[in-house]
């Protein structure tokens, strides 16, 4: 048997805690490895300034609220092999995107679920990584504009913050799909009521019975919308979040049952991983986390329509200010 020292040990224990708090929100689409800090080149990111945003909503002004920490999920839609980052626009797009709230003072924990779909500003980078245009274009895109990586990573933090009308974002974690059957099948699988006909996709997928997900049939029901009746992000996203719940609860008993279930299973998913977090940094976040109240899953309101060729949703902006001032901000003095 291998003996850890103690520094291992606290690394260990790092993962444990902040494997538990992340899969509760993203779907188990996000999961530790220890990071360096991250020394991209895109210096025009959100996610490493500080900012004094001021948002005007009904005739009073608002400041971000210093008490409030976020963490951007993403879960891309490729598998860890067929990434390529060999240039500034890639093959990847994030197709699962959550803003996690941490609120110091009342000790709470709140996740927006942001539609991929959701059109807005997206900074166009040179070979270098730099800013030379922006164009209007859905969420998922950001990701594409950028290295595959951390770059990406940081590109889809600004289009986020544009959506939240300037609000700044912390922290990022992204992480490819290869995770979703693997950490599935860690806990057993996932009980769900099937809520659609995937007759077309999988045939174990028969709708309105409860199956038990395991491994790529998980993937199938969290990804899937093509082929389906109803082929729109929003449906998907019903979906996730029904997973998300289900996952929440078998993860829970696994950890209960088994105290090397965690360290166990971060080891085996942080390959897939990418965050500009340091582990000493987490740490200290997800210390905090560990204790705090998860309130709810929040989804920004809003409307799809048929764009030219694909589906755009557009936020309703008054209905995601208002969002945005309750959790994000607080009244300046």
């Amino acid at each position: 048997m291998i003996k850890l020292n103690s520094r291992q040990r606290r690394i260990i224990r790092i993962g444990a805690v902040i494997l538990l708090i992340v899969l509760i929100f993203a779907l188990a689409f996000i999961l530790l490895r220890h990071w360096e800090q991250t020394k991209g080149v895109f210096s025009g990111s959100s996610s490493n300034t500080s900012t004094d945003s001021i948002l005007e909503y009904q005739g009073e002004e608002f400041v971000e609220n210093n008490n409030i920490e976020t963490i951007l999920l993403m879960g891309l839609d490729k598998f860890s092999e067929e990434v390529d980052n060999s240039s500034y626009t890639n093959n990847q797009q994030s197709d699962f995107v959550m803003l996690l709230a941490i609120d110091n003072a009342k000790k709470s924990c709140t996740a927006v679920h942001i539609n991929r779909d959701t059109i807005t500003d997206i900074n166009v980078l040179g070979v270098a990584g730099q800013k030379i245009d922006t164009v209007k274009g859905q969420l998922a895109l950001s990701y594409a504009y950028g290295d595959g990586d951390k770059v990406s990573c940081r590109n889809t933090v600004d289009s986020v913050s544009n959506i939240i009308f300037g609000a700044h974002i912390d922290h990022y974690i992204s992480l490819t799909m290869d995770a979703v059957p693997v950490f599935n099948d860690m806990v057993g699988g996932v009980e769900v009521e099937v809520l659609d006909d995937f007759s077309n996709i999988d045939e174990t997928l028969v709708k309105g019975e409860k199956i038990t997900l395991l491994g790529d049939h998980a993937l199938n029901y969290v990804r899937s919308r093509y082929n389906l009746e109803d082929s729109t992000n929003g449906r998907r996203m019903e979906r996730q979040k029904q997973y998300l719940n289900a996952l929440y609860n078998k993860t829970k008993l696994c950890i209960q049952n088994n105290e090397e279930f965690i360290a166990k299973s971060a080891l085996e998913i942080s390959e897939y991983m990418v965050s500009d977090c340091s582990v000493t940094r987490l740490q200290e976040i997800m210390e905090k986390v560990s204790s705090y109240e998860f309130t709810e899953i929040k989804t920004l309101p809003g409307e799809s329509k048929m764009g030219a060729e694909f589906v755009e949703f557009y936020v309703d902006e008054e209905a995601t200010k208002k969002l945005v001032v309750d959790l994000l901000f607080k009244l300046k003095e």
